[in-house]
């Protein structure tokens, strides 16, 4: 058989250069992991050439019995993981995931009630550049000035003058606890579905370190790539009686045939998940966050809502006079990977932004700890203090490239010390 390397060298060099970027930089995009060896093996097995619309015992092709085994097997672990009386597993991302339970409990005109993304939620709660801000009418909650917390208030009362038919709760870029009861409450008040998003938090529901949406949700929607350290897609729970039309809305609804090597990996992350190892990890990704966090308070950078209770924390540079475009491509420049964010009431476009936010799950991963963080947190305030300092920025990278080359990320190749080609 024709080697990769042989057949398409150019496809080659730039997945030997990706390899290379994520063993020799700080990965600290908080939707980021690194998955395990059989999750790479399951993605990257012959189930890919499987056609099987439908669902298990239900399909639209024959010759699906055996990636039957790899569906049911999918849903009845993320069902075990969360408590949930059902689980839709096809859907190919967390977008996809959200609209699905959208058009189960609703229609496009109606309206919906999410949390806006200038304040941490997400495009698909509502945003006007996304499907959901064009087919629902939408109307959206933020965070208090004061602690950047999210404000309940505000939500009852949005809530009670426009009647939405959806709430939908969750966020991309929150550091706080949310209270999934309290919306709920809501939701009750005025008649909604209550529709949770936990892409980001899910493997720290699953550990038992944030409350868990589903006794409160209609629907739980959620991605496997973040905090559970699956492959890239989404899934939904949801409660019994809302098994058929979930189902039917995300197939034949919203897509055809489901990803089946997706969806064995799927399975994986599952069975990963359900081991005491993974509840031992979500404790070491909350502990590398606050220490962090800690870290970069101690060193002047200010943090949106004062620090973090999960994974992730949003830097606010505004007082340092940096945009968020600035602080990435300077970190960049260090080895140290982030993502430009807005935070709330942020004066800038949202290609440029006042904030930067940080996730721990990925390095967590890799093993790096607490002591690691305190380190990690001076070299990102003094990329800060001096951005356009070139030569700084190359002694940081040097600090950054020994620190990497003492963690593995692969198992089948250990990390080349810095200058070692690898």
């Amino acid at each position: 058989m024709t080697s990769l390397r042989e057949q398409d060298p150019a496809i080659f060099d730039a997945i030997q250069n990706e390899r290379r970027r994520q063993l020799t930089t700080l990965e600290l995009i908080a939707s980021e992991n690194f998955v395990s060896d059989p999750v790479l093996e399951a993605l990257g097995s012959v189930m890919t050439n499987k056609y099987a619309e439908g669902l298990p015992r239900k399909r639209y092709y024959g010759g699906c019995e055996f990636v039957d085994v790899a569906e049911d097997l999918a849903r009845d672990r993320v069902k075990q993981l969360f408590g949930a009386e059902h689980a839709n597993v096809q859907a190919h991302s967390g977008a996809s995931a959200n609209m699905a339970a959208y058009l189960a409990v609703s229609k496009p005109g109606d309206t919906l009630l999410g949390m806006s993304l200038a304040h941490g939620g997400h495009l698909t709660h509502g945003h006007p550049v996304s499907y959901t801000g064009q087919l629902w009418k939408s109307v959206q909650y933020g965070v208090r000035p004061e602690d950047g917390r999210i404000d309940y208030e505000q939500l009852g009362a949005l809530a009670r003058e426009h009647r939405p038919r959806i709430i939908v709760a969750g966020a991309s870029a929150y550091p706080r606890v949310i209270d999934f009861a309290r919306f709920a409450a809501v939701a009750q008040e005025v008649g909604a579905s209550l529709v949770v998003d936990m892409a980001h938090i899910a493997g720290l529901v699953a550990a038992g370190l944030h409350p868990s949406p589903v006794p409160h949700a209609d629907l739980v929607t959620s991605t496997t790539h973040k905090t559970l350290r699956g492959p890239r897609g989404g899934f939904v729970l949801a409660r019994a009686a809302l098994l058929e039309k979930l189902d039917k809305s995300v197939f034949p609804g919203l897509q055809g045939g489901p990803l089946m090597h997706v969806i064995a990996a799927k399975a994986v992350c599952f069975g990963e998940a359900l081991t005491p190892g993974f509840q031992s990890y979500q404790r070491r990704v909350v502990e590398n966050a606050q220490a962090l966090a800690q870290r970069l308070l101690d060193r002047g950078i200010e943090l949106v809502s004062g620090g973090t209770d999960n994974h992730l924390m949003l830097l606010d540079l505004r007082k340092r006079g940096l945009t968020g475009k600035i602080a990435e491509e300077a970190l960049h420049r260090a080895r140290i990977t982030v993502n430009k964010n807005a935070v709330p009431d942020d004066p800038q476009k949202p290609w440029v932004t006042s904030g930067v936010r940080i996730g721990t799950p990925a390095l967590t991963t890799r093993g790096f700890g607490v002591a690691e963080m305190q380190v990690i947190g001076d070299c990102i305030a003094r990329v800060l203090d001096k951005p356009d300092d070139t030569a700084l920025a190359a002694a940081v990278e040097q600090d950054v490239l020994e620190l990497c080359s003492g963690f593995p990320l692969f198992s089948w190749e250990p990390v080349k010390r810095p200058g070692v080609e690898g």
